[in-house]
């Protein structure tokens, strides 16, 4: 009796200890995680002689299930951001690395206008994409660099809830076509509300290009971008901004790469990409 009930606070104990370190490995690996990513900043740093600053939204397994959670520009990230350029002095450029859907629009403003306002040069670096609310602080930017794949978005503002947004311009042109009389109050209220957001952008978009490119190109990327030229998800790649006279760089420095498989996607159960991790000057090796 007395080994059985042994054998059963041994397995009892056992199940104990497999579940503290189920618990434990993910916040040690965070953990470690964490500490890399400090060390390669601390590098890129060093070698532009600039204050770096990241805002990469991607979902990470954090919790006890590795549960994934998408993310956005928020308030949080927009205080983080803003106390990061407070500490840098008035002479010492800013790296921003970009990987972002976007967000908040007022987060988004904030940072872009604490980034215009930052006496020495600011430069956003883009490794993938930098959509809505992240366009709109690449254009506050006094360099834009990107990865010649890497792609920016249309900064047109979207009413209604968090279950149905609406882009402003159609919401103005669904009111147009109808006629006032025969839509109800509330799609009448969203309308308002839309001709004043498409106003405020065009102004902010404006505000941020002055005295960066001719006022006539102003114009254009103001209209381009903030009244429904495109969908809200359109990919503008750099082509498309070159054509908008936006002065776009390409050549990302290695480390930026190097700095995003620090931020990786939660693991699946299978991978749907693979491939072999290793540069190929000319041709894959051949099979032996």
């Amino acid at each position: 009796m007395a080994d059985f009930l042994m054998q059963q606070m041994d397995l009892f104990s056992l199940v104990w200890i497999v579940l503290i370190l189920m618990f434990l490995i993910p916040v040690v690996k965070q953990r470690l995680l964490e500490a890399s990513r400090s060390r390669l900043l601390r590098r890129i740093e060093s070698k532009r002689g600039a204050r770096v600053i990241t805002m990469i939204h991607r979902q990470e397994g954090l919790s006890f299930l590795g549960l994934p959670f998408a993310r956005y520009m928020t308030l949080e990230d927009s205080e983080q951001v803003l106390r990061a350029i407070r500490l840098t002095p008035d002479d010492a450029p800013i790296d921003i690395i970009l990987h972002t859907p976007g967000g908040l629009v007022l987060a988004a403003t904030q940072i872009a206008n604490a980034i215009k306002k930052h006496p020495a040069e600011v430069r956003v670096l883009i490794p993938h994409y930098a959509m809505s609310g992240g366009t709109l602080i690449s254009l506050a930017a006094d360099r834009i660099i990107m990865d010649e794949n890497a792609v920016l978005g249309p900064v047109d503002p979207q009413l209604g809830s968090m279950m149905k947004m609406y882009p402003a311009a159609s919401l103005l042109s669904a009111v147009e076509r109808k006629g006032e009389k025969k839509v109800d109050d509330e799609t009448l209220i969203l309308a308002d509300q839309a001709r004043k957001a498409m106003k405020q952008l065009h102004s902010l978009v404006c505000s941020l290009l002055e005295g960066k490119m001719r006022k006539q190109d102003i114009d254009n990327i103001c209209s381009s971008l903030t009244e429904g030229k495109w969908t809200h998800d359109y990919p503008l790649k750099v082509e498309d901004l070159r054509r908008l006279n936006l002065n776009v760089e390409t050549g990302l420095p290695g480390e930026i790469y190097q700095l995003m498989n620090l931020y990786p996607q939660p693991m699946r159960v299978s991978p749907t990409v693979e491939f072999i991790h290793e540069p190929y000057r000319k041709h894959p090796p051949k099979a032996t």
